[in-house]
């Protein structure tokens, strides 16, 4: 029989995932002492926590990769990389959210809390090694967001968010859970490294193992919001409030990178004939469904859900070539993304106050007339989404559309760059109304407090940088995943 230890070495490759519960049931405790005016100290708290344990994390990136808890755990080098890129999306969605949590009575020790929470199940995720413990971190991400999206209580829209984002998620763990537990069946482990082995091997049972595949990459595909098992995304991105929506797009979709990596390039690369042909079709779908229903929306909320389908579309495509080269190209647009996600929702926030959401096309209307700056800022966040150079957009769609077509997927290619053509429009179509119409009466200056301001600006700035020097960003991509597969 099996007794596990636990010693310092053993402990050590998991040492960000310990501090961070620590951190945030510290931070629960603390919160039942702290007056309703002393609120602002749990917020702090939980970004300085963050911030914290990615430094812990950065520190840990270059060490060699080290399996751990009787290999369930591992430390590799696109892990630490994720890691750090996640953590400091959290801590940036918290810093853009501070005002208007306050605004609407929403700053509150259980926001952050679930946070914290969240984000330790996109670290969980990031490094698992074994089926159990991806689940684990799924699910531990998926109900702190269900929480999340419900915490605005008063709230029919945000309520019927939640219902529809807890309804829809559950459907699609137990689609994962009935595919993992079918994988089990065909090869006999729950080991990603044992189950690659075996279909290697041909050592599984390979009726089993196709019928699993299917399942798994049907949840995979409701979790990264793919066409068809998409109809969650538009309702719960306009119907949650602002910061639950940035933070459902922005982190979640690192961590989810990393969940089909592990699943699919590591566990189940011996089935990659089967589950790439299956990946172009939601590609396909989620590039087409994505672009041409973004056109039709007046809501920017709503818009940027069917762009995130799209874009999901585009991640696909770097994962389906099934090379060095595509794995690394897809981690790349993975984090860049965030990076663009962060400052469009961040401009959302920017120009929301007390009473009044800036979430509709119009609310944007003459925003160069009420600050010239924040208008240049949307206008590089919306440029990069639409793959305009000198963003990084451009070059995040150029990489994975050239590993692509390596792979031979040059019909997909094309498709691609078609859909890209048509979904320039609606970037543009902000861009129009920011420069070229005039604003909506009685429009207050831009407001927002000094620290976000900055960070936003920081953010666009690095958004546009990436764009002309990239080749820090993509080397420590090609590094973290030829050091890790």
């Amino acid at each position: 029989m099996n007794t596990a230890t636990f010693s310092l070495a053993t402990l050590a490759p998991a040492i960000p995932e310990i501090v961070l519960l620590a951190l945030a049931c510290t931070l629960l405790l603390v919160d039942l002492f702290l007056a309703e005016r002393d609120r602002h100290v749990t917020y702090w708290l939980g970004i300085v926590a963050l911030l914290g344990v990615a430094v812990l994390a950065a520190l840990t990136i270059g060490r060699p990769t080290a399996v751990t808890f009787q290999g369930m755990f591992v430390s590799d080098m696109m892990s630490q990389v994720l890691k750090v890129a996640l953590l400091a999306s959290v801590a940036i969605t918290l810093l853009y959210s501070r005002e208007y949590l306050e605004a609407r009575g929403l700053l509150a020790g259980e926001f952050v809390s679930l946070s914290l929470f969240a984000s330790l199940g996109m670290l969980v995720m990031v490094s698992a090694n074994h089926f159990l413990t991806l689940y684990l971190g799924l699910e531990l991400l998926a109900l702190s967001l269900y929480a999340l999206v419900a915490l605005q209580r008063d709230s029919v829209v945000s309520t019927e968010a939640a219902m529809k984002y807890f309804v829809l998620g559950a459907l699609a763990s137990g689609m994962l859970l009935y595919g993992l537990s079918m994988l089990y069946g065909a090869t006999g482990s729950l080991e990603l490294n044992r189950v690659a082995l075996a279909l290697s091997h041909s050592q599984a049972n390979p009726t089993l193992a196709a019928f699993g595949l299917v399942f798994v990459v049907a949840g995979l595909a409701f979790k990264l919001g793919a066409v068809p098992f998409h109809m969650w995304v538009p309702d719960v991105y306009q119907g949650a409030y602002t910061p639950a929506t940035l933070l459902i797009g922005a982190a979640p979709k690192i961590a989810a990178f990393a969940f089909v990596m592990r699943l699919l390039a590591h566990g189940l690369g011996g089935l990659a004939a089967d589950w790439s042909v299956m990946l172009a079709i939601l590609a396909a779908a989620s590039l087409a469904v994505g672009n041409l229903l973004a056109i039709a929306q007046t809501n920017l909320k709503r818009m940027l859900a069917y762009s995130t389908i799209s874009h999901m579309g585009f991640l696909l495509l770097g994962i389906l070539s099934g090379s060095d080269n595509g794995y690394s190209s897809a981690m790349f647009y993975v984090i860049t993304y965030a990076l663009m996600t962060l400052a469009s929702f961040g401009m959302i926030l920017l120009l929301s106050r007390a009473g009044f959401e800036a979430e509709n096309l119009e609310d944007f209307r003459g925003l160069n007339k009420r600050s010239k700056w924040f208008a240049f800022v949307m206008l590089v966040v919306m440029f990069s989404l639409a793959g305009i150079p000198p963003a990084v957009g451009f070059l995040a769609k150029l990489a994975v559309l050239q590993a692509a077509l390596e792979a031979g997927w040059t019909w997909l290619v094309v498709f691609a760059v078609l859909m890209s053509v048509i979904g320039a429009f609606y970037y543009l179509r902000v861009v129009k109304l920011m420069y070229m119409d005039e604003p909506v009466g009685g429009e207050p200056p831009v407001a927002g407090r000094a620290d976000m301001r900055v960070v936003l600006s920081a953010n666009a700035l690095a958004v546009l940088l990436l764009g002309i020097v990239p080749a820090p960003l993509m080397d420590l991509c090609a590094r973290a995943i030829t050091a890790s597969l």
